[in-house]
């Protein structure tokens, strides 16, 4: 029998939207002021859902418990098998000191930390953002950073921070093209919508990276490099979004940055060196920074072998992404489960959806055509050119799936949460009380897609769960439709870097465990001026 999802059980729309902030208030509150550990605070807040959801809400507790079982298959692919094998090429690497052979060449295109920073955690980041998305570019800038001798809060914060411009388009256009596709958008349009959206905001985010690192005064000290970094993407991404479709988008507009970028430090350097790699400002950081000695000449064959596990990685990932490559991995092996118990017997109500819909809940193992598959063969390939032999390619395998166990068991907790309470109908809740501001709904309306995107970690989750509601509430106010989608998808970039699981995932790739809460922190204050920015925008 299907049960009908409630977003007023107590007739008091204040209260049952405090009701329904809890599980995600208790998980906030002890990792960023309890200084609980991960899946501790991650486990809290999901044993708040299910109160929540049985006691408040009406959930029959079974389909509560199926809910938080589909969550954690969703946790362990595709999410947690990317941070694993992202992890496993990134010891490969240190353990054979070809990664210190990288970091001396990204050194030998300037030794000014604030251009490598936003070469690699904003051009390079937004790459793999393109290319893969799902945790991707946070896991691989971040290692880098770390291993170029960022501190470790510099690393996971500013990866986390930078991406964000790239994040509406995402994985080959997927939160567009699933929008669109979900609640019957228009897909040019919408492509097009978010194309003029984001670009102000995308030529920002180099600034903003470089002030959140070093200071406004430094800041403008590297300006020209930052407005050719930030200008190139911008107008890249207005291009292609507007005549070319969402596809490509960030793939496009991150390669125009980066060879920019590359381009222009041979012709200009700043007159100061920036060689600090901790936080300037009042942010107090613990853990071990980097070496701070100049970078190591090495020749030109080492420089190739040192690059070539990375190239890998990047065809991989870039292939793995295409949809044919997916289709024809999925045509092999990709079975389906429908979760027993909860599969179609949820129904989403009015006025989220025009009538009763029943929510499905099946999952896919598309095991082979999962990112994490690609960049776990990237790293066999590399390691092979790299001279490992098989039997050492799995111990380290194993030697990384210990590292990251508790990382994983978080990240499965959190996709329960979130799976959760979106079956509960909780976050649904929430979302209805942005809708209900009347004619403030544009700023507000913005802000539920950033809100969809901290819950979920995903923008493209995010545009499933809002994606109806804008256009619903676009509808009874006038507003054009698009407009308002567009407006999910852009304002959810903020959300990014600031929901739960890109940050055990920055935390684990910067091996700086059981942090979770210093970079909530970090990541929450810093960027206040930029959450009402995204509202704006």
């Amino acid at each position: 029998m299907a049960w009908q999802q409630i977003y007023d059980p107590f007739g008091n729309m204040a209260l049952s939207t405090l009701l329904a902030a809890v599980p995600v208030a208790v998980m906030l509150v002890g990792l960023g002021f309890f200084h609980l550990k991960a899946h501790v605070a991650a486990g809290a807040g999901l044993v708040a859902a299910f109160a929540i959801a049985i006691f408040a809400f009406g959930m029959p507790a079974g389909m509560a418990g199926n809910a938080a079982w589909y969550g954690a298959l969703t946790g362990i692919v595709p999410i947690g098998w990317i941070v694993l094998n992202i992890i496993f090429l990134h010891q490969l690497t240190e353990q054979n000191g070809s990664f210190k052979i990288l970091q001396d060449s990204i050194a030998g295109l300037t030794e000014d930390r604030r251009l490598q920073l936003v070469l690699i955690a904003f051009a390079f980041g937004a790459f793999f953002e393109g290319a893969a998305g799902f945790g991707t570019p946070v896991a691989v800038t971040s290692a880098i950073l770390i291993g170029l001798g960022f501190s470790p809060l510099a690393a996971s914060g500013l990866s986390l921070i930078a991406n964000t411009a790239p994040v509406a388009y995402g994985a080959l256009g997927t939160p567009v093209i699933t929008l669109a596709h979900v609640h019957g958008y228009d897909l040019a349009e919408l492509s097009a919508m978010i194309g003029r959206q984001l670009p102000f905001f995308s030529l920002l985010v180099p600034f903003w990276l470089i002030w959140a690192f070093a200071g406004r005064k430094a800041m403008w000290e590297i300006w020209p490099a930052l407005l050719v970094t930030g200008g190139s993407f911008a107008i890249s991404q207005f291009v292609v979004s507007n005549y070319i479709g969402p596809e490509l988008v960030d793939v496009i507009a991150a390669i125009v940055s980066m060879m920019a970028l590359v381009m222009f430090l041979r012709v200009w350097q700043p007159k100061t060196i920036w060689t600090s790699v901790s936080l300037k400002g009042r942010h107090k950081e613990s853990g071990p920074s980097g070496p701070l000695t100049a970078p190591v000449r090495h020749s030109r064959a080492e420089l190739i072998r040192a690059w070539i596990p990375w190239a890998i990685l990047t065809v991989f990932v870039f292939v793995w992404g295409l949809p044919p490559v997916k289709e024809f991995w999925n045509s092999v092996f990709a079975p389906s489960f429908p979760i027993s118990g909860l599969h179609n017997l949820i129904e989403k109500m009015p006025p989220v959806v025009s009538s009763p819909h029943k929510e499905s809940a099946v999952y896919t193992l598309n095991l082979l055509s999962a990112t994490g598959t690609g960049i776990l063969l990237s790293a066999v390939v590399g390691g092979l050119v790299m001279g490992y032999k098989l039997l050492e390619l799995v111990t380290t395998f194993f030697r990384t799936v210990w590292l990251v166990r508790y990382s994983l068991l978080t990240i499965v907790l959190m996709l329960s949460l979130g799976s959760l309470t979106r079956f509960s109908g909780t976050d649904t809740t929430l979302g209805l009380a942005f809708a209900n501001t009347g004619w403030l709904y544009p700023f507000f309306g913005t802000l539920l897609g950033w809100m969809g995107v901290a819950l979920t970690g995903s923008d493209t989750a995010a545009n499933v769960l809002f994606g109806g509601m804008q256009k619903v509430a676009a509808g009874q106010l006038g507003l054009h439709a698009n407009l308002m989608g567009a407006a999910n998808s852009a304002g959810g970039v903020m959300g990014k870097m600031i929901d739960a699981q890109s940050i055990v995932v920055a935390s684990t790739a910067t091996r700086w465990f059981n942090h979770e809460g210093d970079i909530l922190r970090y990541v929450f204050f810093t960027p206040s001026l930029s959450h009402l920015l995204s509202g704006y925008w």
